[in-house]
Protein backbone atom coordinates (compact mmCIF):
# COMPACT_ATOMS: atom_id res chain seq x y z
CA UNK A 1 0.00 0.00 0.00
CA UNK A 2 2.93 2.62 0.82
CA UNK A 3 4.96 2.03 -2.09
CA UNK A 4 1.44 2.58 -4.35
CA UNK A 5 1.58 6.01 -2.76
CA UNK A 6 4.80 6.78 -3.39
CA UNK A 7 4.47 5.59 -6.92
CA UNK A 8 0.84 8.21 -7.37
CA UNK A 9 2.93 11.11 -5.36
CA UNK A 10 5.92 11.05 -7.68
CA UNK A 11 4.53 8.99 -10.96
CA UNK A 12 7.55 7.12 -11.07
CA UNK A 13 7.19 3.41 -11.57
CA UNK A 14 9.90 0.47 -11.58
CA UNK A 15 11.94 0.20 -14.81
CA UNK A 16 11.41 -3.61 -15.84
CA UNK A 17 14.13 -4.24 -17.73
CA UNK A 18 17.66 -2.44 -17.23
CA UNK A 19 19.24 -3.31 -20.35
CA UNK A 20 17.59 -1.17 -22.94
CA UNK A 21 18.02 2.17 -20.34
CA UNK A 22 21.77 0.84 -20.46
CA UNK A 23 22.11 1.13 -24.18
CA UNK A 24 20.73 3.84 -24.40
CA UNK A 25 22.26 5.79 -22.06
CA UNK A 26 25.98 4.30 -23.79
CA UNK A 27 24.82 5.24 -27.13
CA UNK A 28 23.53 8.35 -26.01
CA UNK A 29 26.57 9.33 -24.48
CA UNK A 30 29.02 8.48 -27.33
CA UNK A 31 27.14 10.77 -29.58
CA UNK A 32 28.01 13.98 -26.74
CA UNK A 33 31.18 15.26 -27.48
CA UNK A 34 29.96 17.90 -25.59
CA UNK A 35 27.83 19.54 -23.36
CA UNK A 36 27.29 24.05 -21.92
CA UNK A 37 24.20 24.53 -19.84
CA UNK A 38 23.64 26.95 -16.91
CA UNK A 39 22.81 25.09 -13.58
CA UNK A 40 21.23 26.34 -10.60
CA UNK A 41 22.20 24.34 -7.44
CA UNK A 42 20.08 24.46 -3.95
CA UNK A 43 21.91 23.10 -0.60
CA UNK A 44 19.91 22.51 2.18
CA UNK A 45 21.74 22.50 5.26
CA UNK A 46 19.98 21.09 8.33
CA UNK A 47 21.02 23.96 10.87
CA UNK A 48 19.92 26.12 8.76
CA UNK A 49 16.23 27.13 7.59
CA UNK A 50 16.64 29.10 3.96
CA UNK A 51 18.08 26.93 1.11
CA UNK A 52 21.54 28.38 -0.16
CA UNK A 53 21.49 28.82 -4.17
CA UNK A 54 23.74 29.35 -6.13
CA UNK A 55 24.03 29.78 -9.78
CA UNK A 56 26.64 29.23 -12.96
CA UNK A 57 27.37 27.80 -16.37
CA UNK A 58 28.90 24.33 -16.88
CA UNK A 59 30.89 23.32 -19.55
CA UNK A 60 31.96 19.24 -20.43
CA UNK A 61 34.11 18.13 -23.04
CA UNK A 62 35.27 14.85 -23.89
CA UNK A 63 36.94 13.13 -22.42
CA UNK A 64 37.42 14.19 -19.00
CA UNK A 65 36.77 18.10 -19.40
CA UNK A 66 34.33 19.70 -16.52
CA UNK A 67 34.02 23.36 -15.71
CA UNK A 68 31.61 24.57 -13.24
CA UNK A 69 31.77 28.56 -12.78
CA UNK A 70 29.42 29.88 -9.94
CA UNK A 71 28.39 33.67 -10.61
CA UNK A 72 25.68 33.69 -8.35
CA UNK A 73 26.02 34.38 -5.12
CA UNK A 74 29.73 34.86 -5.23
CA UNK A 75 32.21 33.71 -7.68
CA UNK A 76 33.52 30.01 -7.42
CA UNK A 77 35.19 27.70 -10.19
CA UNK A 78 35.52 24.18 -10.44
CA UNK A 79 37.82 22.99 -13.07
CA UNK A 80 38.48 19.40 -14.02
CA UNK A 81 40.59 18.55 -16.48
CA UNK A 82 41.76 14.88 -16.80
CA UNK A 83 43.43 14.15 -13.16
CA UNK A 84 44.12 17.96 -12.69
CA UNK A 85 41.33 19.29 -10.30
CA UNK A 86 41.35 23.48 -9.69
CA UNK A 87 39.51 25.25 -7.58
CA UNK A 88 39.20 29.15 -7.55
CA UNK A 89 37.16 31.80 -5.72
CA UNK A 90 37.03 35.46 -5.77
CA UNK A 91 40.41 35.32 -3.37
CA UNK A 92 42.59 32.74 -4.04
CA UNK A 93 43.39 29.55 -6.41
CA UNK A 94 44.09 25.89 -5.36
CA UNK A 95 45.25 22.99 -7.39
CA UNK A 96 43.62 19.48 -5.74
CA UNK A 97 45.23 16.17 -7.47
CA UNK A 98 41.98 14.16 -7.77
CA UNK A 99 44.10 11.34 -6.29
CA UNK A 100 44.65 12.66 -3.02
CA UNK A 101 41.22 13.58 -2.70
CA UNK A 102 39.27 10.68 -3.05
CA UNK A 103 36.07 12.66 -2.44
CA UNK A 104 36.57 14.90 -5.29
CA UNK A 105 37.83 12.20 -7.49
CA UNK A 106 34.28 10.20 -6.68
CA UNK A 107 32.28 12.90 -8.04
CA UNK A 108 34.36 13.68 -10.72
CA UNK A 109 34.17 10.20 -11.73
CA UNK A 110 30.04 10.16 -11.39
CA UNK A 111 30.01 13.74 -13.28
CA UNK A 112 32.07 12.29 -16.12
CA UNK A 113 30.26 8.65 -16.04
CA UNK A 114 26.69 10.45 -16.33
CA UNK A 115 28.16 11.82 -19.38
CA UNK A 116 30.23 9.19 -20.80
CA UNK A 117 26.43 7.04 -20.44
CA UNK A 118 28.35 4.08 -18.15
CA UNK A 119 26.90 5.19 -14.60
CA UNK A 120 24.56 2.27 -14.45
CA UNK A 121 27.97 0.00 -14.49
CA UNK A 122 29.49 2.46 -11.81
CA UNK A 123 30.62 -0.59 -9.21
CA UNK A 124 30.52 1.69 -6.22
CA UNK A 125 26.56 1.57 -5.80
CA UNK A 126 23.92 -0.20 -6.32
CA UNK A 127 21.08 1.56 -8.24
CA UNK A 128 17.24 1.46 -8.71
CA UNK A 129 16.10 3.12 -12.05
CA UNK A 130 12.10 4.53 -12.04
CA UNK A 131 10.39 6.14 -14.79
CA UNK A 132 7.90 8.11 -16.02
CA UNK A 133 6.64 9.81 -19.25
CA UNK A 134 10.12 12.45 -18.95
CA UNK A 135 12.09 11.32 -16.91
CA UNK A 136 14.53 8.06 -15.69
CA UNK A 137 15.35 8.30 -12.24
CA UNK A 138 18.37 6.76 -11.01
CA UNK A 139 18.83 6.33 -7.42
CA UNK A 140 22.12 5.51 -6.52
CA UNK A 141 23.28 4.01 -2.76
CA UNK A 142 27.10 3.98 -2.17
CA UNK A 143 28.73 0.59 -1.73
CA UNK A 144 32.19 2.35 -1.49
CA UNK A 145 33.69 3.02 1.74
CA UNK A 146 34.84 6.39 0.41
CA UNK A 147 31.22 7.55 -0.59
CA UNK A 148 29.37 5.27 2.26
CA UNK A 149 31.25 7.79 5.02
CA UNK A 150 29.85 10.96 2.92
CA UNK A 151 26.48 10.17 1.01
CA UNK A 152 23.61 8.51 2.19
CA UNK A 153 22.38 8.31 -1.75
CA UNK A 154 22.75 10.30 -5.05
CA UNK A 155 19.82 10.77 -7.06
CA UNK A 156 20.31 11.50 -11.06
CA UNK A 157 17.10 12.76 -13.47
CA UNK A 158 17.90 11.72 -16.71
CA UNK A 159 15.84 13.16 -19.42
CA UNK A 160 14.71 11.03 -21.62
CA UNK A 161 14.45 12.92 -24.89
CA UNK A 162 17.98 12.85 -24.92
CA UNK A 163 19.07 10.81 -22.10
CA UNK A 164 21.04 13.73 -20.68
CA UNK A 165 21.26 14.41 -17.01
CA UNK A 166 18.69 16.91 -15.66
CA UNK A 167 19.68 16.98 -11.95
CA UNK A 168 21.43 15.44 -9.84
CA UNK A 169 20.56 15.23 -5.64
CA UNK A 170 23.04 14.25 -3.43
CA UNK A 171 21.93 13.18 0.42
CA UNK A 172 24.76 13.60 2.60
CA UNK A 173 25.00 11.55 5.98
CA UNK A 174 24.83 14.67 8.38
CA UNK A 175 21.29 15.38 6.85
CA UNK A 176 22.70 18.01 4.03
CA UNK A 177 21.47 17.91 0.69
CA UNK A 178 22.36 19.17 -2.70
CA UNK A 179 20.25 19.25 -5.76
CA UNK A 180 22.13 20.84 -8.85
CA UNK A 181 19.61 21.15 -12.19
CA UNK A 182 21.06 21.90 -15.08
CA UNK A 183 19.05 23.81 -17.50
CA UNK A 184 19.04 25.28 -21.21
CA UNK A 185 21.68 22.22 -22.60
CA UNK A 186 23.47 22.64 -25.76
CA UNK A 187 24.65 19.70 -26.47
CA UNK A 188 27.99 19.47 -29.11
CA UNK A 189 28.66 22.62 -29.62
CA UNK A 190 32.55 23.97 -30.33
CA UNK A 191 34.18 24.05 -26.56
CA UNK A 192 37.86 26.03 -26.67
CA UNK A 193 40.14 23.95 -24.63
CA UNK A 194 41.24 26.96 -22.90
CA UNK A 195 37.64 26.93 -21.28
CA UNK A 196 39.34 24.02 -19.31
CA UNK A 197 42.04 26.14 -18.01
CA UNK A 198 41.46 28.04 -14.40
CA UNK A 199 41.48 31.16 -16.15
Amino acid sequence: MVSLQTQAQTGFKPVADMTPLKQQFAKAAQNTQSIQCDFVQEKNLTMLSDKIVSKGKFWFKKDNKVRMEYLQPSYYLLVINGKDIRIKDAQKENKVSGKSNKLFEQINKITVDCVRGTVLDNADFTTKATENAQYFRLEMEPVNKTMKDYFKSIVLLVDKQDYSVSKITMAELSGDDTTISFLHKQLNTNIPDAVFSAK
